[in-house]
């Protein structure tokens, strides 16, 4: 969950790799690092903490090298110190690498490297990466030398240096090298490699973890994130699992890898969405606000061009009618965030098309045996579309004969690429770690395929999507005066502040949001908070309160709501502090709950998209109160690319 980035043309590559990693903070901010091209050496800077401190480092060194690559680290193995931070550098400083993911036998070959002599100055997995590189690049420049009986002036052996191989389409000794290192390795990984011996040039090599090159006006670029190229580059190829590519100045070839034999293959390109460009926070203070202000759009944008007024089409889901009607299972598969905007799609799945749905939590789908057969949909929901467990989940089920959908927010990703279709939430770049738009478009998104398959199913007529489409249309409005007056939640968050803990209430659908808003508050706030259906407060949780403690209940008009106030009352009667989400007219509500926050009336199967922006609010109200960092919240970063 790293972030990379790489340059090499005709720009000083520093200031390049420091927008690039600020693009790409929000996926680890630890520590970073650059290594850039001075000379005919390798200068490398590291600092810990955020990209500014390391800019502060950069810029009065007055770096000129065309060619370099950077890191933004979210730490795995090894605590937060320059020690640790990428780029890691081979014994004698010649070789640079930048890593993202895990390499599972590093122990095993640390021990291997150390005996051959490699003294290491990290306690990270991704060090013995550029050891072996420098092993396998030794090995096979003596083995050029040999052959080509290369001399200096003075008649002694040199390293073999690059000579026409781009042009030829053949691979440098240094992208064999990389060959040679990965097949060593064991785990998931995206590298970038500069070396001394090779000026002008950067080695990838990918496998799990995600990696994009492109080509722009003054220079060839890579990073992990489309955001980070955004810009830069109109085009870019997103590199397959086994791919290396390498990049000089004005070009970049991609070879595909068999053993220890590359092999040139054509780039697949894709057209970048410019949309994802570089984020500004505007007049708000910190993205997360922002973002949740942005829901309104998010919501109008999925559903643009979805319904052409008598059916709907979502055609990048790759089925017809007919093929989505031989659906007879639904699993989602998703984590965090996604998780809970899964755990609404059950409920409108089931409840439209009438086909059972499960929703599982993505790391433990992989390790069970589910039934799954042909007729079995799986979906995978990741905002980023390059969680590690969603993606080892899907292949295991298309794998067992599934078809695969993704909902995701970044084009090309590995999700969107792995699955037989996908919906993009159209959420565009979202920064701070803590999703919120995000979220709502993925409700949307899966409202829109439970709506589908009941079409398809022929359980809901024409007049019936028509009516719920209008509906679900009509959210936005309702999201915009949700956030045109906050009052309520800024005084219920003040109440709130000094809790030790939390609990958050609902049923039914108001179940699900209940999750999503504890999450949001552990997340930004740290503030202790779990979700409970409503009606398990008597089965233990009940315990847990006592006088002054913040009880958050999803209290929407729905079946339900009765049950709910019940509940409530249950929990005042122990003296808990209640704070109600409840529906615009609810005169009753305010005799049982301390704080009210009330938003507009909608159908209760959409009210998920409503009700959770005045608990997005409430947790970042809390965390600024609390002063905590509302967008990079410790320990968490935004992209989970790593098991």
């Amino acid at each position: 969950m790293c972030g990379i980035v790489g340059y090499t043309g005709s720009r000083p590559a520093a200031p390049l790799l420091i927008e690039g990693l600020k693009r790409l903070e929000y996926r680890g901010y630890d520590s970073a690092g650059i290594a850039v091209e001075e000379g005919a050496s390798i200068k490398a800077v590291c600092r810990t903490g955020k990209i500014a401190q390391l800019e502060q480092s950069v810029t009065p060194l007055h770096l000129t090298g065309a060619c370099g690559i950077g890191h933004t680290r979210w730490a795995t193995h090894g605590e937060p110190t320059e020690a640790n931070a990428h780029p890691h550098l081979a014994c004698d400083g010649s070789i640079a690498i930048v890593h993202n993911g895990i390499i599972e036998n590093h122990g095993e070959l640390r021990r291997i490297l150390e005996e051959r002599g490699h003294a290491f100055a990290s306690e990270t997995d991704s060090e013995v990466i550029v050891h072996l590189i420098e092993d396998a690049y030794s090995m096979l420049a003596f083995e050029a030398s040999e052959e080509d009986d290369l001399t200096d002036a003075a008649g002694m052996r040199v390293p073999h240096t690059v000579a026409a191989e781009m042009s030829a389409g053949e691979p440098s000794l240094l992208a064999q090298a990389v060959g040679m290192a990965c097949g060593f390795l064991i785990g998931s990984w995206a590298l970038c490699v500069m070396a001394e011996f090779e000026p002008g040039k950067i080695v990838c090599a990918r496998k799990e973890s995600p990696l994009l090159v492109g080509c722009g006006a003054d220079g060839v670029h890579v990073a992990s994130d489309v955001t980070a190229l955004a810009g830069h580059v109109e085009q870019a190829c997103v590199l397959a699992d086994g791919q290396i590519a390498e990049l000089d100045a004005h070009a970049f070839n991609v070879f595909a890898q068999d053993g220890e034999m590359l092999t040139k293959v054509d780039a697949d390109l894709m057209v970048l969405d410019a949309r994802m460009d570089a984020a500004d926070r505007g007049q708000y203070p910190d993205f997360m606000l922002k973002e949740i202000h942005e829901q309104p759009r998010v919501i109008r944008d999925t559903l643009e061009d979805r319904f052409d007024g008598t059916r709907l089409t979502i055609d990048e889901l790759g089925l017809t009618h007919e093929e989505l009607n031989l659906i007879e299972r639904v699993y989602i598969i998703a984590c965090g965030t996604s998780y809970h905007a899964a755990l609404v799609a059950k409920n409108l799945i089931e409840g439209w098309a009438r086909i059972p749905c499960e929703v599982e939590v993505a790391s433990e789908f992989r390790y069970r045996n589910p039934i799954i057969t042909p007729s079995t949909l799986v979906v995978a929901v990741s905002q980023s579309g390059e969680t590690a467990d969603t993606l080892a989940a899907i292949r295991d089920a298309r794998i067992k004969g599934a078809k695969v959908f993704g909902i995701t927010n970044v084009q090309g990703s590995p999700v969107a690429r792995e699955s037989d279709g996908v919906i993009y939430t159209r959420a565009n770049k979202e920064v701070a770690v803590a999703s919120t738009k995000s979220f709502t478009g993925q409700i949307v998104s899966l409202t829109l395929l439970a709506l589908l398959l009941a079409q398809s199913k022929g359980r809901l007529n024409q007049g019936q999507i028509r009516l719920l489409f209008s509906e679900l249309v009509d959210t936005a409005a309702q999201a915009e005066a949700i956030l045109r007056d906050v009052q309520s939640v800024k005084e219920a968050a003040l109440a709130c502040k000094d809790a030790r803990s939390a609990m958050f209430i609902g049923r039914g659908m108001g179940a699900a949001v209940a999750e999503e808003g504890a999450l949001k508050l552990k997340e930004v706030s740290y503030l202790h908070a779990e979700a409970y259906p409503a009606g398990e407060m008597k089965h233990g949780p009940i315990a847990l309160i006592e006088p002054g403690f913040p009880v958050i209940a999803v209290a929407t008009e729905s079946p339900t709501y009765e049950k709910v106030l019940s509940n409530i009352q249950e929990a005042k009667t122990r003296g808990a502090f209640v704070v109600a989400v409840a529906t615009e007219g609810d005169e009753r509500i305010g005799q049982h709950a301390d704080r009210v926050i009330l938003i507009p009336k909608v159908r209760d199967a959409l009210s998920p998209i409503t009700a959770i922006i005045p608990l997005q609010l409430l947790a970042r109200e809390i965390a600024l109160l609390r002063g905590c960092n509302i967008d990079q919240p410790r320990n968490l970063a935004k992209s989970v690319t790593v098991e």
